[in-house]
């Protein structure tokens, strides 16, 4: 009878065991979790701020509030360069910025942001999402914690603002520019001076003189910083930057916390802001172009054809080099030319070809 006393009250031991475990999902599925994401942007700018505010609010809203995301501009809770480590730490969940600022962890990483005369903003999201890209880049955050993913794009950026003419190759020398990741390598090769400052620093080192130049987006954002009351000339195409992804990057220790609905939440959530600042950009650079031009009388220009071709030769040769210096950039170059040089040839008869027919121009084309 005490055997049978045991086995019943060991029995009843187990249900109430097994009630708890089978309580505990749904614990965990009512339980409120609050994310911090740090920013390398000025608090609420827009395009860039109110982007990583815009992906904040999707996760908050597609989780139904079981995963709530606080944005942190530049400076509030670290500097806007030191966000990397932040997340890397876990003193924030997330961070939103570009992967060039993080040139000096990683050569490769520039490689997931622009790259001068590289891939379009429709090119970057074939190879990140259906190209290997993306695998790349998982590998490469990794290695500091992290899970990086694609989360907005600018599409291509302006050349930028210049207090000097650029009328030949030779009035690159000496030149200041605030011009980050590749671009500003470039730049130096072709005898400049790189300068690296975040957004919020800009305007006053461009009109206090401690620049010459300055790139920074494109017209929707350079309007909103004022650019056009502290340089003289606009200049075109933005040949450093052609369709520049930006990151948005995850703890990995607290993104593999999640539930795998919540994963599933944050990824596509970045996904759908991906997709969603390119499409702002694009409508928002008409408005903000004509507000320069027409009320502003701004001086736009377009870069002399040998300054782009100069340009282009250094770029090639910069590229190159980092990857035979870096095993990793290596293997990032090689699959990034890779696709470059397939989908050149599918958009020389697609895109190339059916905006040079609207536009009235006959140009020759090869696949």
């Amino acid at each position: 009878m005490k055997r049978r006393d045991f086995v019943r009250s060991a029995g009843a031991g187990a249900m109430a065991a097994g009630s708890l475990l089978a309580g505990a999902p749904a614990v965990a599925a009512g339980k409120k979790l609050r994310w911090k994401m740090v920013t390398t942007w000025p608090k609420n700018f827009p395009g860039l701020g109110t982007g990583a505010n815009h992906l904040a609010r999707l996760i908050t809203e597609m989780s139904d509030g079981r995963l709530q995301v606080k944005v942190y501009g530049a400076g509030e809770l670290v500097p806007a360069f030191e966000i990397f480590d932040a997340v890397s730490r876990g003193t924030a969940e997330m961070g939103h910025g570009a992967a060039y600022y993080w040139k000096g962890k990683s050569q490769a990483a520039q490689f997931f942001s622009a790259v001068p005369f590289g891939l379009t903003a429709q090119e970057m999201n074939g190879w990140l999402y259906h190209g290997g890209g993306m695998q790349l880049w998982q590998e490469i955050y990794a290695e500091f914690g992290l899970v990086p993913t694609a989360a907005g794009n600018t599409g291509v950026q302006m050349a930028g603002w210049f207090n000097k003419e650029i009328n030949r190759v030779e009035d690159l020398e000496g030149l200041k520019m605030r011009i980050p990741g590749l671009g500003g390598e470039v730049l130096q090769r072709a005898g400049g001076t790189p300068v690296s400052l975040p957004g919020g620093e800009i305007f006053t080192s461009l009109q206090s003189g401690n620049i010459d130049a300055t790139e920074w987006v494109g017209p929707y954002n350079d309007l909103a910083f004022g650019l056009h009351k502290a340089a003289k000339y606009y200049y075109y195409p933005g040949w450093h930057e052609p369709g520049t992804t930006l990151e948005s990057f995850i703890n990995k220790a607290a993104f593999e916390a999640l539930p795998k609905d919540l994963q599933q939440i944050v990824t596509n959530a970045c996904r759908v802001a991906n997709q969603d600042m390119l499409a702002e950009y694009t409508a928002r650079n008409n408005d903000a172009l004509h507000t320069l031009v027409n009320e502003h009388q701004v001086d736009l220009r377009r870069l002399p054809d040998p300054v782009i071709e100069k340009l282009k030769a250094v770029s090639d040769e910069v590229v190159a080099e980092i990857a035979d210096k870096d095993p990793q950039a290596r293997k990032v170059y090689e699959s990034f030319v890779r696709f470059r040089d397939q989908v050149k040839a599918w958009h020389d008869v697609s895109e190339r070809a059916y905006l040079n027919a609207r536009a009235g121009t006959a140009a020759p084309t090869r696949c």
